[in-house]
């Protein structure tokens, strides 16, 4: 399975390597909204371009969902004449359909892609890459109108898929590359950890990310617009005697940055706190997944519940934060899962270390101790409802701190908030957190 769609995109990166050539000229082509996420990723590890393919079928009128062809960008048109035929559809009625969804096109792609321009495909290898396929329609299609629009090779790049579908794909596009391909796929989001909905939103932040990436390569604005570049990139923290890998991501006029700090037996690479990030940037935040242990250091279990040397690690990675150029004045924040919640309030208590605001979720606090009081940041302490042990542990522990604390509980959740929505929410409730504790910039 794929933790989420960021992890199936770094997978399928790796194995797409193998199928360009070092002189092909590349593009990549998501198919909105679920397939973006998934190409933003192979993008990035290609160093390619990153586009949206907007493509809208043309349904027969009194059968909608039977297509007689298909409309993408640049007058692009692609008709089954064998259904235009068996349907005795007349010029005015195909022509009506055309024009409606024409313009739903033009919509689309100006909602997505802003005032960019697409990308030309004239000669290049267009990877299209979706989220997986189950039926393959809109990614045949897909396939067709980048060939259309000038596109020498075409290259459909998906992390699941059902074996017929796959082959049948092949007719369509010069190479088919699948992850996995289940007897019985029953549906694609099965084979995701996280498959929450991606939004427009989302969509048009990776495509700007992606923009203002090529723009720095090639020494352009990479928009239409003169804003600075948000940052996207693998760091490594140093943190006094270590340096400690992460991934870091800072929007464009960000209103502060959270560190994650992870839980026991987690890693910068943990779904739940990458869903987490991502809702977080959305909203204008940045954030820094790291590891707060070395390989090594993390085989022996004692480190791992070793909260103060967790802590310590934290407040050198603060500093950190602090020292770089375009962190000067934005306000940090915490947020902990599990035993990296005690860390963060055990950091947050320590003189000197100037944090906003912490967020646990299903944290141990109490593992804080005689921490907790004090602690100086605003803290919102977030609990399953079903996590009736870990609940009653944050009741004790907000009782001992004296800063601004809330307790929220997600009705029905378990510990790991696996149950449909609740991460949705966790997530909901540490970015109104944050945003309201981060300042008028926020």
């Amino acid at each position: 399975m794929f933790a989420d769609r960021q992890d199936a995109g770094l997978r399928l990166a790796e194995r797409l390597r193998g199928s360009v050539g070092a002189d092909e000229e590349v593009v990549v082509l998501g198919l909105p909204r679920g397939g973006v996420p998934v190409a933003f990723e192979v993008a990035r590890a290609l160093d390619a371009p990153l586009d949206v393919i907007v493509v809208r079928k043309l349904g027969v009128p009194f059968q909608p969902e039977l297509g007689f062809g298909a409309v993408g960008e640049g007058g692009v048109r692609v008709i089954n004449h064998d259904i235009v035929l068996l349907t005795e559809l007349t010029y005015a009625e195909t022509a009506e359909v055309e024009e409606y969804e024409r313009a739903e096109v033009l919509r689309r792609a100006h909602q997505l892609r802003g005032d960019r321009a697409p990308v030309d495909l004239t000669g290049c290898t267009a990877i299209v890459v979706d989220d997986g396929v189950a039926t393959g329609g809109t990614a045949r299609v897909a396939c067709q109108v980048a060939r259309a629009r000038g596109a020498s090779r075409v290259v459909l790049a998906v992390p699941v898929g059902s074996p017929e579908t796959i082959a049948s794909l092949r007719e369509v596009a010069d190479e088919v590359v699948c992850l996995r391909t289940p007897e019985r796929l029953l549906a694609v989001g099965v084979w995701y950890i996280n498959f929450s909905q991606t939004t427009d939103e989302q969509v048009a932040e990776l495509l700007r990310r992606a923009a203002s990436a090529a723009g720095e390569r090639d020494g352009s604005d990479g928009s239409a617009t003169s804003d600075p570049p948000g940052r996207d990139e693998e760091v490594l923290v140093d943190a006094g005697q270590v340096g400690l890998p992460g991934q870091l991501v800072v929007p464009d006029g960000a209103g502060g940055v959270v560190v994650f700090v992870h839980g026991s037996g987690s890693s910068r690479h943990s779904p739940r706190n990458r869903y987490v990030a991502g809702v977080l940037n959305g909203a204008g935040l940045g954030t820094l997944l790291f590891d707060l242990l070395t390989l090594e250091e993390g085989a022996d279990r004692g480190n791992v519940f070793d909260i103060g040397l967790l802590a310590e690690r934290l407040v050198r990675v603060t500093g950190w934060l602090g020292d770089q150029p375009w962190a000067a004045g934005l306000p940090v924040g915490y947020f902990g899962a599990s035993t990296g919640a005690a860390a963060a309030l055990w950091a947050a208590a320590e003189p000197g270390c100037e944090v906003a605001a912490v967020v646990s979720r299903g944290g141990r606090p109490d593992l804080a101790g005689p921490r907790l009081p004090e602690v100086r940041a605003a803290t919102l302490l977030i609990v399953g409802g079903a996590d009736e042990m870990v609940l009653d542990l944050n009741r004790a522990a907000q009782e001992r701190l004296r800063c601004e604390s809330l307790l929220q509980i997600v009705p029905g959740a378990t510990h790991l908030f696996e149950e449909p929505g609740a991460l949705e929410s966790v997530a909901a409730l540490a970015r109104d957190w944050f945003t309201g504790h981060f300042g008028p910039s926020a």
